[in-house]
């Protein structure tokens, strides 16, 4: 999976969660919660989200990792051994 494969597939379930998130002018450090306003709720559904999708389990202590889109494609990258 590539890059652009893994943050089609984040955004993708980023909106899921958010629908008033637009992926188009989202930038790639907005953080999620304190920019996009997503609560813990909404970062669990995220997490859930991304495990079915890609079948990576996301640890609660790497949740900084995924605070922003460009650092969830990186992490998600390492993981899925890209």
């Amino acid at each position: 999976m590539t890059p652009d494969d893994i943050r089609k597939a984040f955004l993708e379930e980023l909106v899921s969660i958010a629908p008033d998130i637009d992926p188009d002018t989202l930038e790639g450090d907005e953080h999620l919660q304190d920019d996009l306003e997503l609560d813990s709720m909404d970062i669990l559904n995220l997490v859930t989200a991304l495990h079915k999708r890609l079948g990576v389990s996301i640890a609660e202590e790497d949740y900084p990792r995924i605070e922003t889109p460009d650092k969830a494609v990186a992490y998600l990258a390492q993981r899925l051994g890209g």
